[in-house]
């Protein structure tokens, strides 16, 4: 933030607040107000932010959130590495309340990474989380500074006033399940925000069961419908074998030296590294199917490797550690050459 404080002169806007709480609910504020929102922390925060990421949710505005993960639980180690907030991304909010999550692998992906998040957000007008770590954010590496004018441009449309005097309709939705980011004061797009459920397409409070039942199959269909957009997940390596080796976050660049070491040796493994955690890629389970052995390194205590479980209903092998120091290629290379 005391880098951002630097960059008013791009209409840069920087808040110190007095606590998570205040920090996520101004975020959901300057959402609704029309702007670029962000806001940063780490697991115990994330978890303060907690009720107001439903909030968001329910609102359906467009902001990005980044979890930097560090030991935990409480307040752990918080100057280590860990991963051990996947399950908190995914799943640690109250009630049927998704959103999407990707994972940066590196300190320089960390920009491309923010660029598809806030696309993403606005696209689809869902909060996304972003996922580093404590590796990532005390690392670097060569990086070369893009131009701006090579950079693909996210379109972000406001609704002007309805034809004809009709009312507006806050929870009337395009293809991508997208309602529209109305800007407060507009004259005629006058419509009720709050937590509680809303009716479809008007956005009034409502308390129906089945009008419930269908916003939360909307909410959860939306972000499932991110994934006809995304690329297809790349493979480095062989189509198929003996192994292949899932990771995600900042144990890429452990798992690569390790494969690529391992292939020299002549092992038959490869290397599938994730960047979207929800959804996932619409191959992913084409690659997963191709291999006899599924290798997930993450460090924490398996929570990749439980949710690759429960969605393709595959039995991955988990190499885990909780140390607060990220893997070393040795590692990796060991439990390779144990499985092959």
């Amino acid at each position: 933030m005391q880098e951002l404080t630097k960059h008013k002169n791009f209409n840069v806007l920087t808040f110190q607040a007095e606590d998570e709480i205040a920090a996520m609910t101004s975020t959901i504020g300057a959402a609704f107000a029309g702007s670029m929102s962000v806001t940063a922390s780490s697991g115990p925060g994330i978890a303060l932010k907690g009720e107001g990421l439903g909030l968001a949710v329910i609102m359906e505005l467009p902001m990005i959130v980044i979890n930097v993960q560090r030991g935990g639980p409480s307040t752990g180690l918080p100057t280590k590495t860990e991963q051990s907030d996947l399950y908190q991304a995914l799943f640690g909010r109250n009630g049927e309340c998704p959103m999407p999550v990707i994972a940066a692998r590196s300190p320089g992906d960390c920009f491309d990474v923010a660029l598809e998040a806030w696309r993403m957000a606005v696209d689809y007008m869902t909060p996304v989380f972003v996922l580093t770590d404590g590796y990532i954010a005390n690392g670097s590496e060569p990086w070369k500074v893009p131009s701006v004018s090579g950079l693909s441009k996210i379109p972000v449309t406001h609704p002007g006033p309805p034809a004809n005097g009709d009312a507006f309709l806050p929870y009337e939705r395009d293809e991508k399940l997208s309602r529209p980011w109305a800007i407060p004061g507009t004259p005629g797009l006058e419509h009720r925000l709050g937590g509680l459920e809303k009716e479809d397409i008007s956005g009034n409070v409502c308390y129906d069961p089945d009008n419930h039942e269908h916003m939360c199959n909307l909410r959860a269909e939306k972000v499932a419908k991110i994934a006809d957009r995304l690329p297809l997940q790349e493979l480095d390596g062989p189509d198929s074998g003996d192994l292949l080796v899932l990771s995600w976050g900042g144990t890429y660049g452990a798992c690569a030296t390790a494969v690529h070491t391992a292939l020299a040796d002549g092992k038959k493994v490869s290397h599938c590294h994730l960047r979207y955690l929800n959804p996932f890629p619409k191959n992913l389970a084409e690659i997963l199917t191709k291999f006899d052995k599924i290798l997930i390194p993450e460090l924490n205590l398996g929570q990749l490797g439980s949710v690759i479980r429960s969605t393709f209903l595959i039995d991955a092998i988990g190499l885990n550690k909780v140390q607060g120091k990220p893997f070393s290629v040795g590692e990796i290379l060991e439990k390779i050459k144990g499985l092959t």
